[in-house]
C-alpha cells in the first residue's frame, strides 16, 4: 500500500477525538450547534467559504462549506452529519478511549469519524497548496438521525447543483462502500372500536385490538424477501382494562423498499387499509420518508472510478446495497452518488461504538485521492 499524501494516523485520531468529545444528540439543538461551531472554526482556519443555515423544526444549524478554489461551477458535494443518537451524558459511560487497534466513543463510527475524514482531506489540500479539478462543497447537517426533516430540502437543492455526491457514512464490512440503499416509509395505524363491559355486554363491543390483530397479519404478510421488501410492525398499544372491550388500539409500521417502482406499489396498500369490521374505523397516517437510492449507470461508473483508486492503495472495494437509509437517499436519485466512504468500525447506535485505528490513514487517503481525481 502506498501513502504519499501525508496522512498521519495519530493526527487523524486526535482530530476525531476532539469532534467525538463534543456531544451532539439530534434532539438537543444547543449541543449540535456547539458541534457546528467546532466544524465551522476548523474549516475557517483553512480558508473554507462558510454559509451557516439556521435549523428549523427545533433542529440545529447546517453548515455549507465551499473550497476556496474552483468557483461556483458544478463540482463534488460531500455529505456528512454531525448529530448522534447518544444523549448528553453518554460520554461518561462511553468515554473516548483506545484499546489496541480500536477507538471507542459516542458517534465515533456513525459518523463523526467519517465526517472528520472529509475535513482532514480538505486540510491536506490546503496545507500542500493543491487544488482539486472540481470545486467541493461540504454539507454538514444536524438532523440526519431524525430523517433530515430540517435539512432534506437543502440536500436536494445542493444535489441538483453538483456533478457527484460523496457520502462519508461508515464503511460496510470489509471496508466496502455503499452503491444503493433501500428507501423507507413509516405509518401509524389508529383504530377506534366500541367499548363495552367484557362480561355482561360483550356482544355490544367492537374490539379495536381484534381489528388491529387482523391488520397486523396482513401488514406483516407484505414482506417479500425475493423482492427485498420488508415490513415490520414494531410498536403496538391499545385497551384500558382487561374487563373492557378495547375502544382504541394503534401500531407503528416500518417499510423498507429497494426501488421507486416498489414504493409506488406498496405504500398505497398500507395507506389504503380498510377495516374488517364495518363498525370499527381505521386511520392511517404517514407514508414515504426517504426515497430509495438506486444504482444507476452513472452511479456504477462513479463506483468503478473509486474502485480503481482503492486498488492503488491495496484495497479491493465492492459496492453493496444497504438496508438502512442515509442522506444519499435524498441526493442519489438526483446526482450520481457513492456512500459508505467513511471509517471502518462497528457498533453504530450502541454503547460499543468503535472504529479501527490502523485503517484510518488508508480511508483518508482513499477519500483524498477520490476528491483529486474526479473531473
Amino acid at each position: 500500500m502506498t501513502n504519499n499524501s501525508g496522512f498521519d494516523t495519530q493526527e487523524i485520531l486526535g482530530g476525531i477525538r476532539e469532534w467525538v468529545e463534543i456531544e451532539s444528540p439530534t434532539d438537543t439543538p444547543e449541543a449540535t450547534n456547539r458541534m457546528a461551531d467546532k466544524v465551522e472554526a476548523d474549516f475557517a482556519a483553512h480558508g473554507g467559504k462558510i454559509d451557516r443555515i439556521a435549523g428549523t423544526q427545533g433542529f440545529g444549524d447546517c453548515l455549507k462549506v465551499r473550497t476556496p478554489w474552483g468557483g461556483d461551477g458544478k463540482g463534488i458535494l460531500v455529505l456528512s452529519h454531525i448529530d448522534t443518537v447518544h444523549p448528553i451524558g453518554t460520554l461518561e459511560r462511553l468515554p473516548f478511549r483506545v484499546e489496541g487497534d480500536i477507538a471507542y466513543g459516542p458517534g465515533i463510527f456513525d459518523m463523526k469519524g467519517g465526517a472528520y475524514l472529509g475535513f482532514h482531506a480538505f486540510r491536506n489540500y490546503c496545507r500542500q497548496g493543491k487544488e482539486t479539478p472540481l470545486p467541493i462543497t461540504f454539507l454538514f447537517n444536524t438532523d440526519e438521525e431524525m430523517c433530515s426533516r430540517s435539512s432534506r430540502d437543502l440536500i436536494i437543492a445542493e444535489a441538483h447543483k453538483h456533478k457527484y455526491v460523496l457520502v462519508l457514512e461508515p464503511a460496510r464490512d470489509g471496508g466496502n462502500v455503499v452503491g444503493a440503499r433501500k428507501g423507507t416509509a413509516r405509518f401509524v395505524l389508529d383504530i377506534q372500536g366500541r367499548p363495552a363491559h367484557s362480561g355482561s355486554r360483550h356482544a355490544d363491543g367492537r374490539s379495536a385490538i381484534k381489528e388491529l390483530a387482523r391488520q397486523i397479519i396482513d401488514i406483516e404478510s407484505m414482506t417479500d424477501y425475493e423482492r427485498e421488501l420488508t415490513v415490520n410492525v414494531g410498536v403496538i398499544s391499545g385497551g384500558s382494562r382487561p374487563n373492557v372491550i378495547p375502544e382504541f388500539a394503534s401500531a407503528e409500521v416500518d417499510m423498507r423498499l429497494p426501488t421507486k417502482a416498489l414504493a409506488d406499489e406498496m405504500i398505497p396498500k398500507v395507506a389504503g387499509l380498510k377495516s374488517y369490521d364495518p363498525d370499527v374505523t381505521i386511520k392511517v397516517s404517514g407514508g414515504a420518508e426517504r426515497p430509495p437510492f438506486e444504482q444507476t449507470e452513472a452511479g456504477v461508473a462513479l463506483f468503478e472510478h473509486a474502485r480503481k483508486v482503492g486498488a492503488e492503495l491495496g484495497m479491493n472495494l465492492e459496492a453493496v446495497k444497504a438496508g438502512g437509509a442515509s442522506d444519499a437517499n435524498f441526493a442519489g436519485p438526483i446526482t450520481p452518488a457513492l456512500d459508505g466512504l467513511g471509517v471502518n468500525g462497528d457498533g453504530a447506535h450502541t454503547m460499543n461504538e468503535q472504529i479501527t485505528v490502523s485503517l484510518l490513514a488508508q480511508r483518508a487517503e482513499l477519500f483524498y485521492r477520490l476528491l483529486g481525481s474526479l473531473e
